[in-house]
C-alpha cells in the first residue's frame, strides 16, 4: 500500500520534482469540534492555553468552512485542501441508497478508501516517509498512511491502544469501554487526550491529528455560548493545555508546529422541522411507529440541512416539481435548491456526480432545525432538549470557526483576516515540505515566518 501511495503522489507531481519531507517538523493539528469564531472573540470565556498559542503565533479573524456544514465533510477538507464535491463526504458516513421504496442508510465505520474520494495531506506525508498519527479524527476507518492510530471506537488490537496497556497508560478496560461508547464523552475526550499524549510522547510523529467531541455534543444539547457551552470550552482548552505540556516536555517544541481549529460554527435553536412529516402528509412517505415502512421520497436531515432523494430514479422527473412546490410552501424553509444545478456552486456534488447526494438541498429559516423522525402529523414542533445545531450555509457568519496556528515556521504575534478551511492542508503540506496537488485551497503564506 504504501508504495502504491508514493506511485499515486509520483504522478500527481511533475516530472522531476523531488520529495524532500521535513524529517525534523512536527505539526499537530487540533480539531474542538463545534468552535464558533463568535465565541473565540468572547473574551470573558477562560481559555488561557489558546489565547497564549494566539498571542505567540497567528490568530485568524474567521475562518468559511465548507458545505455541508457537517463534521465529517468539514473534517475531511481540512485534510484534503478540497471541497466535498471532490472529496465526496457528505454526511458523518457513507450514503448507502436504499432504493425504490426504501430510505437511505448511513455507514459511519466504513474503510476510508471508500469513503474519501481525494488525496490527504496525511497521504502525502507517510508517502513522503513521515510518520502519521489519529486520535479520533473522522473518516479514517482503516486508514492505510497512519503509522499510529487511536480512533473513535478504539480497535483494542492496533499498536497504539496496545503500547498504551503495556505501558499502563491505558487499562483493557477503559479501551473496551471506549470502543463500546458506553462512557460519556467527557470521559472520552480525555481518554483521546490521554492517547494524543502518549504518541507524541513516544514516538513524536511529524503529523499528529487530535479531535475533540464533547464541546459539539454540549452545544447540540444546551446552546452556544450557554453556561454548559462556556465550561466544555473551557475543559477543551485545559485538554489543549495538556498537549501542550506533553510537547514541551518531549524537547521537541522548537521543531512543532500547532494549528487549532474546528469543523464548523453553532446556531441557537427554537423549533423543529419534520421534512419526513411533510412528505408523509403528502402521502409520499408511510411510517410503521418510529420506522419509515415506505417511502417515494426521503428527506436526510443534518440539522440546518436536509437532502431529499427520490428512491426510484425513474420517478425523478415525475416527482422532483411536486417535491419543490411542496417545500417551497413549508413553514420554516428558506431555500430550496435543485441538486443538479446548484449543488456546485455551494462546493457539493451533483447527484450525477455522487449518488450519495439528494435530488433537492433544503436550507431551514433562523431558528429551524430539521428533525428527521416521521412520526406524528405535526410539521413543526418546539426543539426539547436541542439548543443549537449546524448544517446551514456556509457563508452564515454564525457557522465560521476558528484558526490559530503557533509556533515552528509561524510568525508570531499576527492577526490575519479571514480564511477558508481548504487553506488548512496546503499549509500543512507547505510545513512538511510535502507535495499536495492539485488542491482548491492554498498555501496560508502570511501566517508563515521568513516569508519571500
Amino acid at each position: 500500500m504504501r508504495r502504491c501511495l508514493l506511485l499515486l503522489f509520483a504522478g500527481l507531481l511533475p516530472l522531476g520534482t523531488v520529495l524532500a519531507a521535513n524529517r525534523d517538523r512536527h505539526v499537530v493539528l487540533i480539531s474542538i469540534d463545534g468552535f464558533p469564531a463568535y465565541l473565540w472573540r468572547d473574551e470573558s470565556i477562560p481559555l488561557p492555553h489558546l489565547r497564549r498559542l494566539a498571542r505567540e503565533g497567528v490568530q485568524a479573524e474567521a475562518m468559511t468552512i465548507s458545505n455541508p456544514a457537517i463534521t465529517w465533510p468539514n473534517h475531511t477538507t481540512l485534510v484534503t485542501g478540497v471541497t466535498p464535491r471532490r472529496h465526496g463526504v457528505l454526511y458523518n458516513g457513507l450514503v448507502v441508497r436504499g432504493g425504490p421504496g426504501r430510505p437511505n442508510t448511513i455507514e459511519p465505520w466504513v474503510p476510508r478508501e471508500r469513503l474519501v474520494r481525494a488525496p490527504t495531506v496525511y497521504d502525502a506525508a507517510f508517502a513522503a516517509g513521515l510518520t502519521t498519527a489519529e486520535i479520533d479524527w473522522v473518516a479514517i476507518t482503516q486508514p492505510p498512511s497512519i503509522t499510529w492510530s487511536f480512533a473513535e471506537l478504539p480497535d483494542p488490537k492496533s499498536t497504539l491502544p496496545q503500547e498504551m496497556i503495556a505501558a499502563g497508560a491505558a487499562t483493557a478496560e477503559e479501551i473496551e469501554a471506549a470502543r463500546s461508547g458506553r462512557r460519556n464523552i467527557v470521559w472520552r475526550d480525555h481518554l483521546w487526550t490521554r492517547a494524543a499524549c502518549f504518541v507524541f510522547a513516544r514516538h513524536q510523529p511529524n503529523l499528529l491529528l487530535y479531535h475533540t467531541l464533547n464541546t459539539d455534543s454540549t452545544h447540540h444539547r444546551f446552546g452556544p455560548g450557554s453556561p454548559a457551552s462556556i465550561s466544555a470550552l473551557a475543559l477543551a482548552d485545559q485538554l489543549v493545555g495538556e498537549l501542550l505540556r506533553t510537547i514541551e516536555a518531549s524537547g521537541r517544541r522548537e521543531q512543532t508546529t500547532l494549528i487549532v481549529t474546528t469543523d464548523h460554527g453553532f446556531k441557537k435553536v427554537d423549533k423543529y422541522l419534520y421534512a419526513n412529516v411533510v412528505l408523509k402528509r403528502a402521502g409520499l412517505l408511510r411510517a410503521a411507529g418510529p420506522t419509515i415502512a415506505h417511502c417515494d421520497a426521503f428527506a436526510g436531515t443534518q440539522g440546518g440541512v436536509a437532502f431529499v432523494y427520490v428512491t426510484d430514479p425513474a420517478r425523478r422527473a415525475e416527482l422532483l416539481p411536486r417535491l419543490r412546490e411542496l417545500f417551497a410552501g413549508t413553514e420554516g424553509i428558506a431555500a430550496v435548491i435543485d441538486a443538479a444545478t446548484g449543488a456546485p456552486a455551494l462546493g457539493m456534488p451533483t447527484p450525477a456526480e455522487n449518488p450519495g447526494m439528494g435530488e433537492l438541498i433544503l436550507y431551514p429559516k433562523p431558528g429551524y432545525a430539521f428533525s428527521a423522525t416521521a412520526t406524528g402529523e405535526e410539521i413543526v414542533g418546539p426543539s426539547i432538549n436541542y439548543g443549537g445545531t449546524h448544517g446551514y450555509r456556509s457563508d452564515d457568519p454564525e457557522l465560521d470557526g476558528i484558526f490559530l496556528a503557533s509556533g515552528a515556521g509561524i510568525r508570531q504575534g499576527a492577526r490575519i483576516g479571514r480564511i477558508r478551511n481548504l487553506d488548512v492542508a496546503p499549509t500543512i503540506a507547505r510545513l512538511l515540505d510535502v507535495p499536495l496537488p492539485q488542491v482548491e485551497g492554498r498555501v496560508l503564506e502570511e501566517v508563515l515566518a521568513n516569508r519571500p
